[in-house]
């Protein structure tokens, strides 16, 4: 007989670890106890069969489960009578907490058959799915540290939760209609008054099918839900949350009800009908009927299946069955005011949307820490947050425990300890108190979970950036990381690379050294540092910020750059005159002389915005990167000719002119040509000139090994991903690109992290 100690560790608490073992153990009559510690799961076992144990929990852990290390010791036989479960132990380190899961098959299936105890139940779950991040309150993982402790399980349910071949054995939020949370529907238009009845779910159903708005309570936050066909309805709803052009989500009822409206891949359908169940974008068919208002001027549509019980209860109530949904697809988009975070609690809810929608449904299960939904684009991610977080991202060595607050537009915040980076889930823009509040929200609770006290923290070099300054005003010594250097590091921070690589950054804006805004760059780039070798040619922003939500400002300063004296004859045969107003125009165009007012910058969104403009797409961004995005919609297959560029050498760095480009391009679109085309053009020649740029570079380089790291909010346009990678790649380059985090500024505090790991670490003791 063997008696073994184990110790594991990764993702093995709210997964139904703790049942999966000791059933294991019964079977092959091993004798001993699991229980969950703040480090992960303790096995003592012993027997005949421990070997064979160990082998079977390697090779096939339960499917929620990511072991990431066992550490095994053998120890002399204590003569254990039984195997049993018993209570957590509370130890100085930390385990990973387990992104939210939506509803799994066999749940779903109990759900829907009216014989089941829980038919029609909103809060049907088990060890396989349900809440796990938005609920947990403090580790270890079990029922009185997360917001299901003031519900007391029922006999009934205490005795599947007791019941070892039962898979409600220690699920932690299992419940049922007789003890467990339920839904509370408020009207707050009482012209939807006759529809309404005792019912909140049919209620809800009722108000939407008349065309009302409704807010409902899901697993991390508010959603505010309508008719997706309903144009008017649609377009009321984008009125009142003020939201001009950014797109809405959809959610339908099965796979089948989205395919008629896009373009579904299997990589798409694989991520769509995940325990995950993210946002996926997908290209738009002529033959959509989805209402217009949706996602106007986007040639992309992002969907979901549901993925909590209630919204699958939306769908199939009262009946149950699959058949005939009472919806075909529902706009599903996220339960805030403009710019602030997702709405998470009733009494908020019905203060702060009460504008918004004509009735609630809530429930009285709280949700601890709000998640909004994550989004990904053929594979790269735009949003991270739902069913990801908080998983970890392995850094490799082990090092100090420093917090990185990232930058202020789409921000994240990352803590360290040990070998892993935490990376919050998506804040949003720092540009109010709420959403700083619920930056402090999220770090407080992340540092309590998993035990960090950072020692130093990281933030953006930009001294006018709320996440800096929030920085500099705690009592610890703060490291400035510039951005795009940060955003390198963050690949490499995914893949665990050392340097030196290429950096090649596409963003709109970034706070260089030298105090002038960065956008377009390439870096040499190491863990510690980096040396900017080639940017874009500096473009006049008139009127500095109002530039960025104006690209027809940025248009008339590329126009002018690229046209001189004739500028103004281009600028009246493009129709600026007429859409902006001549006097309006000519101010701007004095204003480009004047620098105390119109600073230069190397973004390469700025020189999207502006072709966007040029083309009459879009003159005012409604949301951030609409003008680029309407650009990219444009975009044919098929088309391989671009433009022509200018790469010449300045005092210390190269630098890519696209002036040419600007004057072959009008001259096309003054010739008629039609706008995909040169859209496509457009785009090909941003590949050609960079991919020209870096073949040099590797010849006066070679240090970098023709290693390459691409980030930038810019790469979330992934046609250009997938030309530059294709072209880089056959030109022998081995391109790295970010596979777990956003390229957008999401990712900055994770490459903030990395960067102050590893200036620091020479410090650190093991």
């Amino acid at each position: 007989m063997k008696r073994y100690f184990v110790k594991i560790r990764g993702r093995v608490q709210g997964v139904g670890f703790r049942p999966f073992v000791y059933n294991l153990a019964k079977k092959l009559d091993l004798k001993g106890y699991v229980n969950n510690s703040s480090k992960g799961v303790t096995i003592d076992i012993e027997g005949n069969r421990v070997d064979e144990f160990l082998k079977r929990l390697k090779e096939s852990p339960p499917p929620l489960s990511e072991i990431e290390e066992i550490r095994v010791e053998a120890l002399a036989p204590r003569g254990y009578k039984d195997f049993s479960i018993v209570k957590s132990k509370e130890e100085g380190s930390f385990t990973h907490v387990s992104p939210d899961v939506s509803i799994c098959d066999d749940c779903l299936s109990e759900m829907l058959d009216p014989s089941d105890r829980r038919f029609l139940y909103p809060f049907i779950n088990c060890t396989n799915c349900g809440p796990r991040y938005s609920i947990t309150l403090s580790l270890p993982y079990d029922r009185p540290n997360t917001t299901m402790k003031v519900f007391s399980m029922c006999e009934e349910c205490l005795r599947e939760y007791e019941d070892p071949g039962n898979r409600r054995f220690h699920a932690q939020p299992n419940a049922c209609p007789e003890c467990g949370p339920s839904v509370e529907f408020r009207l707050l238009n009482p012209q939807f008054k006759a529809l309404t009845g005792d019912d909140p779910i049919e209620n809800t159903i009722a108000v939407i099918r008349a065309g009302g708005v409704v807010a409902i309570k899901g697993l991390g936050g508010f959603h505010i839900a309508c008719d997706a066909f309903n144009e008017e309805v649609v377009e009321r709803l984008r009125q009142r949350k003020r939201k001009s052009n950014k797109p809405f989500a959809l959610m339908a009822p099965e796979l089948s009800h989205i395919e008629p409206h896009v373009y579904v891949d299997d990589e798409g359908r694989s991520l769509l009908e995940s325990n995950r169940r993210p946002i996926v974008l997908f290209k738009r068919k002529s033959t959509c009927k989805i209402a217009p208002s949706v996602a106007p001027g986007n040639s992309y549509l992002g969907f979901m299946l549901p993925y909590t019980p209630l919204h699958y209860l939306l769908f199939y109530y009262p009946s149950g069955e699959r058949k005939e949904p009472n919806f075909s697809c529902l706009v599903m988009t996220s339960g805030n005011l403009k710019e602030e975070p997702i709405v998470h609690e009733n009494h908020e809810a019905l203060t702060r949307l009460k504008e918004l929608v004509d009735a609630l449904l809530l429930h009285n299960r709280d949700i601890f820490m709000r998640v909004d939904d994550s989004v990904i684009k053929e594979g790269v991610f735009i949003r991270r947050a739902r069913g990801y977080v908080p998983e970890p991202i392995m850094l490799g060595d082990e090092g100090p425990e420093v917090l990185a607050v990232g930058a202020d537009l789409k921000n994240t915040f990352t803590l360290t300890k040990e070998r892993y980076a935490i990376m919050s889930q998506h804040i949003g823009d720092m540009e109010n108190y709420e959403t700083l509040r619920f930056f402090e929200e999220v770090l407080e609770n992340l540092k309590s979970l998993y035990r960090i006290e950072p020692v130093h923290i990281a933030a953006d070099l930009h001294p006018a950036y709320l996440s800096r300054q929030w920085a500099e005003s705690q009592s610890l010594p703060v490291t400035f990381i510039q951005h795009h250097h940060a955003h390198a590091a963050a690949v490499m921070a995914e893949h665990g690379l050392k340097g030196p690589v290429f950096g090649v950054i596409l963003d709109g804006t970034g706070y260089g050294p030298d105090g002038t805004l960065w956008g377009a760059e390439v870096l040499l780039v190491d863990r510690t540092d980096f040396r900017r070798l080639a940017h874009f040619e500096p473009v006049v922003l008139p009127g500095g910020e109002r530039a960025i939500k104006e690209p027809w400002r940025v248009a008339v300063s590329v126009l002018k750059n690229a046209f001189g004296i004739k500028t103004e004859d281009v600028l009246k045969r493009l129709g600026f005159y007429e859409r902006i107003g001549k006097e309006r125009v000519n101010l701007i165009e004095k204003l480009i002389d004047r620098p105390d007012f119109s600073p230069l910058s190397t973004g390469a969104g700025r020189l999207f915005d502006a072709v966007a403009s040029i083309l009459g797409l879009v003159d005012q961004n409604t949301y951030e990167a609409e003008a680029p995005i309407r650009l990219e919609s444009l975009i044919r297959d098929g088309i391989e000719d671009g433009y022509g560029f200018t790469l010449r050498e300045g005092n210390e760095t190269f630098v890519l002119s696209f002036s040419q480009t600007v004057r072959e391009m009008v001259e096309d679109f003054f010739h008629s040509e039609g706008i995909e085309i040169i859209s496509t053009k457009f785009h090909n020649t941003v590949v050609d000139a960079l991919t020209e740029l870096l073949v040099m570079l590797s010849e006066k380089h070679r240090v970098c090994k023709n290693r390459v790291v691409l980030s930038g909010g810019v790469f979330q346009n992934t046609y250009l991903l997938r030309r530059f990678r294709s072209a880089l790649e056959e030109r022998g380059f081995e391109v790295f690109f970010h596979r777990r985090v956003p390229p957008n500024d999401a990712c900055i505090s994770l490459g903030q992290a990395y960067i102050l790991r590893h200036r620091i670490g020479e410090n650190f003791k093991h």
